[in-house]
């Protein structure tokens, strides 16, 4: 069976083929790194994720770049607050948004461009864009005119006539049409800058996606994914820009996933009910959270409440005690090998729902069918004396074993779960990721004293470090 991805332009499932046989070219829109990351930017993670692992286990070669805006208006805004630089501000939030996804199990993608380093690809692409009569030259600002664009709005399903209304049109007087957008902002006090034929300033936000795209994956990719709220004006803008620079189509699968939406209400910053990822793991093992997530399908939204975390704990608590159950049954937590030709007739279902538009809550679900068995033939076996069980828990293992590939949970032997349980009750994984780094600069500036006093606290918590030429890894005390 072929994967089938629902692509938001055709608004309908298509057969997935990439533009070159066995290879896929991948761009997801990254965060904007000025705070801490909520859980629904961990949402469109763990949803890509998912995509990012079944594409590799179904053999394809994956090229995935996922960006870091590190210039934005709200990164300038936060720097001037606390009178401190926008790198700084940038480095802060890039450390601390790779330590969420490390936390939630989102694997690193190979390509994590960041938007200052691909300045000088804006540039050309923005010239580009002028030279082909699709943008304009203001007074140092650079605007794209969207009337030139005669497939503006084919992502959105919007019109010129409804934006023109008033739809998320920003007024400025220098424009020469309300609806044209910057992609190049003329120097600012108190903002960094960089030199251009403009003169000085730094690019736009739409613009900075479009280039870094281009830069390491070329004019045409096969999925360009984000989040619901980014289909206008962000990836609209990306689709203008990148073909009227190009001449060719720009993306062939666009895929986005929905809001998450607390206490039934849109998770938003105005609203002040913001979750972040860290406040969410602090009463919930990580594992959790991505069942959490993964539950409903990447395209609908998911309803957070504030049980809905604790019920998913005790999903993954119910999936590991019958784990822990099994391991005992067969005398090992190494599993004799399943029937193969029984093991891939069950697996099948598995493939089948991920690759019909990454169903990844069928696959939850079907894992936890296969728990209730489980469940079942051993009670059988104890109260009838049956033999079913020496037969089915292999099978019912290695399927879980290939859950745990397509999703990245139920990964884990039941002991190491258990032993994360207690060592979260103690200090949440993000915090001894600090502490583990706050030791590797102190033993960088010979302040041994505070190395070791580091080492010594962790050692408390059953935290044991391995120093090595390539940094420090962290285990914990079976």
């Amino acid at each position: 069976m072929s994967i089938k991805i629902f692509n938001t332009i055709s608004g309908k499932k298509e057969d997935f083929v990439p533009l070159v046989p066995g290879k896929v070219k991948m761009y997801v829109c990254g965060p904007t790194v000025y705070d801490l990351s909520h859980i629904g930017h961990a949402r469109s993670a763990v949803a890509f994720d998912a995509v990012y692992r079944h594409l590799k286990y179904r053999g394809f070669d994956v090229a995935f770049v996922k960006n870091y805006t590190d210039i934005d208006d709200k990164i300038i805004n936060r720097a001037n607050k606390e009178g401190v630089s926008c790198e700084d501000i940038a480095r802060r939030y890039i450390s601390a948004y790779d330590e969420d996804m490390a936390a939630i199990g989102v694997l690193t993608p190979a390509i994590r461009p960041k938007a200052t380093e691909t300045v000088p690809e804006i540039i050309d692409l923005i010239g580009r864009l002028i030279e082909n009569g699709f943008a304009y030259e203001t007074d140092g600002d650079v605007y794209y005119s969207v009337r030139k664009f005669k497939g503006y709005g084919k992502l959105s399903g919007k019109n010129i006539e409804e934006l023109e209304s008033g739809a998320r049109v920003e007024i400025d007087e220098r424009k020469l049409d309300p609806l044209d957008f910057a992609l190049w902002k003329k120097n600012k006090p108190n903002e960094p800058a960089w030199k251009s034929p403009w003169g000085e300033g730094r690019p736009g936000w739409h613009i900075e996606c479009s280039a870094m795209c281009a830069k390491f994956l070329g004019n045409t990719i096969d999925i360009h994914g984000g989040g619901k709220d980014l289909v206008f004006p962000h990836h609209e803008n990306e689709i203008a820009q990148s073909e009227a620079a190009g001449g060719i189509p720009f993306v062939r699968y666009w895929m986005h996933n929905g809001f998450v939406n607390i206490e039934k209400e849109k998770m938003s910053k105005s609203v002040g009910n913001i979750l972040t990822i860290r406040e969410a793991l602090k009463g919930n093992s990580s594992e959790s959270v991505r069942l959490f997530l993964m539950s409903s399908h990447y395209r609908s939204p998911i309803e957070y409440s504030a049980d809905s975390l604790k019920e998913a704990e005790a999903k993954t608590e119910r999936f590991y005690r019958t784990l822990e159950r099994m391991e005992k049954e067969l005398g090992s937590s190494a599993f004799p090998p399943a029937d193969p030709v029984l093991e891939k007739a069950r697996a099948a279902k598995l493939l089948t729902a991920m690759d019909d538009d990454f169903n990844t809550a069928a696959v939850v679900g079907a894992v936890f069918e296969e728990v209730a068995k489980a469940n079942r033939v051993m009670d059988e076996a104890k109260t009838k004396g049956t033999n079913e069980a020496k037969k089915e828990l292999p099978l019912i293992t290695a399927l879980i074993r290939e859950a745990g590939k397509l999703l990245g949970v139920f990964d884990k032997k039941s002991e190491d779960y258990f032993r994360d349980i207690r060592l979260r009750a103690k200090l949440p994984p993000f915090e001894i990721e600090k502490l583990v780094k706050e030791r590797f600069e102190a033993r960088k500036n010979r302040d041994f004293k505070r190395a070791d006093a580091i080492r010594d606290e962790l050692l408390k918590l059953d935290v044991i470090l391995e120093d090595s030429p390539d940094g420090t890894k962290w285990t914990v005390k079976g």
